[in-house]
Formats: structure tokens, sequence, C-alpha cells
């Protein structure tokens, strides 16, 4: 398969209802007039009300929680912290026992995994002990909440992305693949509702080839001036390229099964039809394309460990049995390639177990699910970089802790190179060999996405625990000092 061709085997229907569309602003067809800035409400310079009691709470709960233990049980609470930390050891040092090894020692660490917890609970209610420990828990988990409500008021506005006029367009053009997401196509009626708005739908289905660029460019061609997708994110970065490429607007329709793309532009996953809103009532936003050799990818390409194993033949028909059938050896560094990635030539990543490159940067408050991009327009690759050799890295990077394990960083460009002529790689979900090395660009602001006027939006990143902090807030200010002059 070419890069930048799918090679999805389905047959297209076109429908079409004679509607004219005007889906914008009237005015100006200019694309760099921007009409507002979306930003995250503003933060106070000054603590709050709110916060100053919100931290409070969050000391007095995290005291509470140590007094119980202490009153409780006595000189027992160190046994009890012990145990806990020494059962909680116990389960992640098994847990990758399981991943890293085959056969007898592998189930035999399933059962450790599985039983440390439950005698670390067996010995609290055999001590009479299990009321402490489920209070104090409770009472840790009241002063988090309470904590972390107090510092993400106290956050800088993070100003959103700029949002430029949406022009009025008269012949939208969608791709809709009526099998993605289990079937959201047909289940939210997204063809006839696209139709009933004038646009022209090619439903991907049946069987037969068919190339999605080509379809899109031929679109084009016949006077299509805007190019939408009711997809996968890997046909929504197929179709994405041809609209970069042409200069045309592109509307995402969040009807994937994961729908990162849609997400990360702020749309709702949960209501698919609200994405048209960007027909009739719509703005425009300016995004990055990552590309990856000649290919365009929207959200992110893996190597390593997630490559090899979606690669593997037998992971459609089984994903949980090959993942751990392969994980051992790509564990422990018995297959696959040996991998180095190079970002702008100054940070080399040597050997890891797998690298991940995303157009624009994940939060990687959470190592383990990288889950959301709070912007897509920053001019830079994401690059995160995982080696793990033993269980107390794997623990540290659950832990969120950067340990040597982890290397994140930004780049405009990353070369990732092997030992071996190709590598497997997955780009935004499909996977696909490449020849080494790989090079992986950004393409600032080359895609313009019409996305409805009113959306969720963007979340903002829950903050890490910073008691220093806390302490600030819950403790008042003292006023401005009066300084007294003697004039005599």
């Amino acid at each position: 398969m070419r890069p930048g061709r799918s090679g999805a085997r389905f047959a297209v229907r076109h429908r079409v209802v004679g509607v004219e569309v005007d889906t914008g602003v009237a005015g100006s067809r200019r694309r760099r007039t921007a009409v507002t800035t979306r930003t995250q409400p503003s933060r106070p310079a000054e603590v709050t009300p709110a916060q100053r009691w919100l931290a409070r709470l969050a000391f007095v709960a995290a005291f509470a929680a140590i007094a119980v233990l202490i009153a409780g049980a006595g000189l027992r609470s160190i046994a009890l912290v012990v145990l806990g930390v020494v059962g909680i050891a116990v389960a992640l040092a098994a847990t990758w026992s399981f991943l890293a090894h085959r056969g007898a020692l592998r189930w035999l660490s399933a059962v450790v995994a599985v039983a440390a917890p439950l005698v670390v609970l067996g010995l609290d209610v055999w001590a009479g002990l299990l009321w402490v420990v489920v209070a104090s828990l409770a009472l840790a988990g009241v002063a988090g909440a309470a904590g972390r409500a107090a510092l993400s008021r106290d956050r800088p506005a993070r100003p959103g992305p700029v949002e430029y006029p949406a022009a009025p367009v008269r012949h939208p053009f969608f791709v809709m693949n009526p099998r993605s997401g289990g079937g959201k196509v047909k289940t939210f009626g997204l063809d006839e509702k696209a139709a009933a708005l004038g646009a022209e739908v090619a439903l991907l289905e049946g069987p037969g080839v068919v190339d999605v660029v080509e379809l899109a460019r031929d679109a084009v061609a016949r006077g299509a001036d805007l190019l939408g997708v009711a997809g996968g994110d890997g046909t929504q970065a197929l179709v994405a390229g041809v609209a970069a490429e042409h200069g045309v607007p592109f509307v995402v329709l969040s009807a994937g099964t994961r729908n990162h793309f849609a997400l990360d532009l702020g749309l709702d996953r949960d209501d698919p039809p609200t994405g048209l809103g960007a027909l009739t009532d719509g703005v425009e936003l300016h995004v990055d394309l990552g590309v990856i050799n000649d290919r365009i990818f929207v959200n992110n390409a893996s190597f390593g460990a997630y490559a090899e194993i979606v690669q593997s033949p037998d992971y459609r028909d089984d994903k949980v049995g090959t993942t751990l059938q392969l994980l051992p050896d790509l564990l422990t560094g018995h297959r696959g390639p040996h991998l180095t990635a190079r970002a702008d030539g100054r940070v080399t990543i040597e050997a890891p177990q797998a690298v991940l490159v995303s157009n624009n940067p994940y939060g990687t408050g959470d190592v383990a699910g990288l889950g959301r991009r709070g912007r897509l327009d920053q001019g830079v690759l994401g690059v995160v970089g995982i080696t793990v050799s033993n269980a107390a890295q794997a623990a540290g990077l659950l832990r969120r802790q950067h340990t040597n394990g982890l290397v994140a960083t930004t780049a405009r460009q990353v070369i990732v190179d092997a030992d071996s002529a190709e590598i497997p790689v997955g780009i935004d979900g499909e996977s696909v060999s490449l020849p080494t090395p790989v090079h992986c660009t950004i393409r600032p602001g080359a895609l313009r996405v019409r996305v409805p006027r009113e959306r969720p939006g963007v979340p903002v990143a829950k903050p890490p625990m910073n008691w220093a902090r806390l302490r600030e807030q819950a403790l008042p200010t003292a006023g401005p000092a009066v300084v007294h002059r003697s004039t005599g």
C-alpha cells in the first residue's frame, strides 16, 4: 500500500440533495481575519475565599486521616502503613512479571498479583482494623479532591485557539464510513442530516476497494469547497491531507471509535450530529498537521511495542491473547528492532520499548493514559519515549514520576532509526511498515478546521498536588505594611 492511500475495501454510494448552503458569517472570505480567541476562564491572581476554604479542607481531611489511623490502631498504625506499602509493591512486581513472562511463571504471578491485596485486606479484618483503613482512605480521598479543586482555580488562563470567520461554502462533500464506531453514521442519521444541509455524501460500504484520497481529490476537482469525514481517525487524516493540499476547510464528525482528534478539537464525542453545526454556524481553527515521511497524521505515530503488536496478523481476531503472547519478548528486548529516536538533534532516546510522536504534545501528567492535547496549533511535535526494564520503573511511571525510564519533550523534527530496513509504525491507529530512517515533521497551521461556534471545548487538565501552594492558599496573607515616617 502506498503511503497516503487508503486500502479499505468499500464501495461508494453518493447522495446529494440540491440545497445551497450558506455556512458562515456573511462577508469577507479572507482566511486570516481572526474573530476571537477562546480562553479558559481567567484565574484571579489573589486567592479567593472558595480556594482558601478548599485548601483548608484539604489539610483538615489529611490530618484527620492520620488521626483516625493513629487513634484507631495506635502503634499498629505503623504496621498498617508498612503492610499496605508492601502489598502494593508485591502486586505491582507480580503484575510486571505477568506481562514479562510466559508459562507457569506468568500464571503464578497472576495469582500473587490478585492475592497480595486480598491478604492485606484479610489481615486488616482479622485485626479488627478494617474500619480504620476505610475511614483513613476516605478522608485521604477528600483531601485529594479538595486540594485539586483549590489548585485548579489557581491555574493561569490558558489561551484557546484563535477562531477565524467561516466563509460561505456551496458544495460541501462528506466521506462517511457506516461501519465506523459501531455504526454511528446510521445510528445518528449523519448521512441524511448532512444531505439535508446540502452536502454530497459518499458512503463507504460493501465490497470493493476505494482510494479515499482520490475520492476526496475528485470531489475537489468537481467543485467541492469543503471536505468532511464521519469515520475513524485514520480516514480523517487521509482526507485532512487533501483538504490542506487544496486549502479547503475540513469538518470532523465524531463517528469513530475513540474520536481523539474530535475530542482535542473540543467537539462533542457523544452527540456526533452537533458537528454539523459547523455548516450553519461555524468558525475556523487553523491547526497543525503531523507528517511522517510523506503521510499525514492528525493524532500520533507510535513505534515499538504497540506498533509491533497491532501489526501481528493475529491481533485483529485476538487482541488480548496476541498482546500477552508478544509482550514478554518486546519488554525484554528479545523481539523487534533496536530503535533510536532523535528530537531536533538535541535529545536522543536509545533503545526505547515505545516511542510516541504526536501532532502537538499530550498532557503527560498521566503517562499511562496520555489523554488529551490542550492545543493543536503550537507548531511542535510531542515526543514521549518509554524504557521500562523492571517493575520499579513501571511503578514510577504509573505514579507519574518522571524517572529515567521516561523522556518527554517537544520538537519540530523527530528521526526514528533502527537496525532493520523497515519498522512497523502505528499511524492514527493504522499499522503500516515504513523504511528507516523515519522522518516526522510538523506543518504549523496547515489545516483549516471548521467547528461549531458552540461546542464543549477542551477541559483544563487536572493539576498535580502541591501541598506547599495549598499551604499558601490556606493561610491568611498579611496586609501591606504601614511605614510611619517621622519628620521631627
